[in-house]
């Protein structure tokens, strides 16, 4: 038994274009609801086709929204227009859980964030959250009935298109007594080559290097033979070696790549919680008890730093 309406809180990256994220949520949305719409903080005529190609038959829109974080006057917006819907999904971004932290106390409903797999019992939502690292899975029933606010992981599902074609926009109002916070300066990351979330390839790099310049010499290197993207433990970003935006981890980014390779890597389980759905795991290190090597479809037992260097001049022969 499906859910009569689903929202979707859609979001945008620095191009302009549907996140990942956002597409997978879509996806997931047309298994759970009869209807299927799109909340966006921005003009909705530039996602209105690519939001109807996964899915969405409407884009409620708030319009830009310039110079504020989005969080409480969205929160607002998304709360006094999700009227008559059964489920609110948002992704566990910044903004979305910004918003929906302000949208829960309007609506006086909790939030259920960092889910991993929604289903429904007959009208009634399940969610599944992973705990202790994934160690142990907890269910939830919503049964108060709508709106329930979801917060769903990266790469919990596969996008797909359903061949829709664009969504109709209208207009949500914010409302005037809305709190704001205003942004006084910005700072933009500075990006180059293929992204941690979305490449086919992931390189990463651990403690087990030993130095810092070692992730440059090594896992730079090899990622640059591939075509990767490099990642890294939250032991080497904590200590400086690396910026936070290549941090794979339960407090870092999920990956879910055709091959992910993990370089000194022992496996402690906030890292395995990012990386465990890859297709292909290739893991490098000394010590054979590593945990790492549990998720591994391929294990090699050696020191990195005879390794990587035999791997990368192979590469370097090969042309």
């Amino acid at each position: 038994m499906a859910l009569s309406k689903v929202w979707v809180f859609a979001e945008t990256d620095e191009n302009g274009s549907l996140t990942t994220l956002s597409k997978e949520l879509l996806t997931k949305a047309r298994d759970l609801g009869d209807t299927v719409e799109a909340f966006y903080a921005g003009d909705g005529n530039d996602i209105a086709e690519s939001a109807g190609a996964f899915g969405a038959t409407a884009v409620h829109a708030t319009g830009p929204i310039e110079g504020q974080l989005l969080g409480a006057p969205v929160g607002a917006a998304l709360a006094a227009a999700a009227e008559g819907v059964d489920l609110l999904l948002g992704g566990t971004s910044y903004d979305a859980r910004d918003a929906f932290a302000v949208a829960s106390v309007k609506l006086d409903k909790p939030v259920i964030s960092n889910t991993t797999a929604i289903d429904l019992d007959g009208d009634a939502v399940v969610t599944t959250v992973p705990v202790f690292g994934g160690e142990k899975l907890v269910k939830t029933k919503f049964t108060a009935g709508g709106p329930m606010l979801c917060l769903v992981r990266p790469k919990s599902y596969e996008a797909s298109e359903s061949g829709g074609g664009a969504a109709s926009v209208s207009s949500v109002d914010v409302p005037g007594d809305a709190p704001s916070a205003t942004v006084l300066a910005t700072h933009v990351e500075e990006r180059e080559g293929p992204q941690l979330d979305s490449a086919p390839i992931v390189v990463s790099g651990g403690r087990g290097l030993g130095d810092p310049a070692k992730f440059e010499e090594y896992i730079e290197a090899l990622g640059k033979k591939l075509g990767a993207a490099t990642g890294a433990t939250r032991a080497i970003v904590d200590a400086g070696w690396v910026p936070y935006n290549k941090q794979v981890g339960q407090t870092g980014k999920v990956v879910k790549p055709d091959v992910y390779i993990a370089a000194g890597i022992s496996g402690a389980t906030q890292h395995l919680v990012g990386m465990k759905g890859s297709k292909n795991i290739i893991a490098i290190n000394k010590d054979p008890e590593a945990p790492i090597f549990s998720v591994a479809d391929l294990g090699i037992v050696g020191d990195v730093h005879k390794v990587l260097p035999a791997l990368i001049e192979a590469l370097n022969a090969k042309g």
